[in-house]
């Protein structure tokens, strides 16, 4: 590819292009063919093959209600968020502008990631997985603590677990068996949910995606942006509008003619390796369609994907927090630190306020998901919060570093550039 654009270049470059009058028409092929070469078949991928037969699907069960909204987490949610939160700071902290710079998070970090057991958190226990209940508590936490390392990398190393969550808590007998094995493996795929638009104002429950009947089987057209790792994903839940049934979802195999992959770097979580997902008449079994298209499996998807958002903000307000404390104490001017003047000091203070919020709110939708309660609401207030509160807190991190915070030298000009992406993914936050 290389090569070829280099001779497209020269061409282009040549006064013999000038003479004989083709400027014009050779700068709009060389641009088209750059954008052609950019383009990539999607990942190869595995073969997906059932590992035993399910007589049903296996579903976790809600977690018991409680009489109060108690915020104390189990041992177990304590030990992994603890575990979680050190290999954040110890490992994904120091690689995050090197991985920011690159575009994509290090492979051994993603593998290290995946041993954590991130994608078994969703999956039932008989099926090889770490929890008894449903728990969108344990979700949020584990997000909440690998933010504080990077958000960009957090996003690329949970982007399986949200497609091992779909299929477990959607999928019937025969996706189980075919794919969450491999979730609960040594060697765990790359994986992605592909909602989002490349439009204004996207809406998700007005999709253009489309799914059309084909037979017994599914036709697949559109094009997906900002799906993460998009580049080397083996497996995807897509979502498209499925004629009069509305949006539903689909297990999609990156191998499937037709899929097209483009490299779509964004303002921030770039370690998150975005890519534009492009659907030319992709032809998916009948099996391919996850929660027999219910609507209102599509609607519980979009707003638990929100919520992950927001247990990313909070995790990366939370990083903002702790690096400006320090900061402001030990920074002086005039002879004594900037901690001292009232401004700055309620500029912390006002951070460390609007976080809370942000964790309440999350945390609160969170334990009514579990519950198998309604949570729409409490996603919507929390999605609010975590999108405005989130980008004033990355843009006050910039303002108490003052011209230290706008260099790359200290990382809040990222995670000012990640937070904006809570009130983006998924729909926007005016729609």
């Amino acid at each position: 590819m290389a090569v070829g654009l280099r001779a497209l270049n020269r061409f282009a470059s040549s006064p013999v292009v000038d003479r004989l009058g083709l400027r014009e028409p050779a700068e709009r092929f060389l641009h088209g063919a750059s954008k052609t070469t950019a383009r990539t078949a999607a990942s190869a991928g595995r073969t997906f093959a059932a590992a035993q037969k399910l007589g049903r699907p296996a579903r976790q069960p809600s977690a018991k209600p409680r009489a109060l909204f108690d915020l104390t987490p189990t041992d177990e949610q304590q030990m992994l968020r603890e575990s979680v939160r050190d290999f954040a700071l110890e490992r994904l902290r120091p690689a995050a502008e090197k991985a920011d710079a690159d575009r994509a998070a290090p492979p051994e970090l993603l593998g290290q990631a995946n041993e954590l057991g991130l994608t078994m958190v969703g999956v039932p226990e008989e099926l090889g997985g770490a929890m008894e209940e449903r728990s969108a508590i344990t979700s949020v936490l584990l997000g909440e603590a690998l933010a504080r390392g990077d958000m960009g990398i957090a996003v690329a190393c949970l982007a399986p677990a949200a497609v091992s969550t779909a299929i477990s808590l959607w999928g019937d007998a025969d996706q189980q068996a075919r794919y969450l094995h491999e979730f609960v493996s040594e060697d765990v795929p790359a994986a992605a949910l592909a909602l989002l638009e490349p439009r204004a104002l996207f809406n998700p429950f007005r999709l253009e995606t489309r799914a059309r009947h084909d037979g017994n089987d599914y036709t697949l057209s559109g094009i997906k942006s900002l799906v993460p790792r998009a580049a080397d994903a083996e497996l995807f839940v897509l979502a498209a509008e499925l004629g009069d049934k509305g949006p539903a979802l689909f297990v999609v195999e990156s191998k499937t003619p037709g899929i097209s992959v483009e490299p779509e770097p964004a303002m921030g979580v770039r370690a998150g390796a975005t890519g534009t997902l492009s659907f030319d008449e992709v032809r998916v079994s009948g099996a391919a369609l996850l929660g027999e298209g219910d609507p209102e499996i599509f609607k519980h998807c979009v707003q638990l994907a929100r919520l992950a958002w927001c247990s990313l903000a909070v995790g990366t307000g939370q990083a903002v927090l702790d690096y400006v404390i320090p900061y402001v104490n030990e920074r002086t001017a005039f002879g004594e630190p900037i901690a001292n003047r009232q401004a700055v000091s309620f500029m912390v203070a006002n951070i460390a306020i609007e976080l809370d919020g942000m964790r309440l709110a999350t945390y609160r939708a969170a334990s009514r998901a579990d519950q198998g309660k309604p949570f729409g609401r409490e996603v919507a207030l929390a999605r609010r919060l975590c999108a405005e509160r989130g980008m004033q807190i990355g843009s006050d991190g910039v303002q108490l570093l003052g011209g230290h915070g706008y260099v790359k030298e200290h990382p809040v000009e990222r995670w000012y550039r990640d937070l904006r992406a809570a009130g983006v993914m998924e729909g926007a936050l005016l729609v």
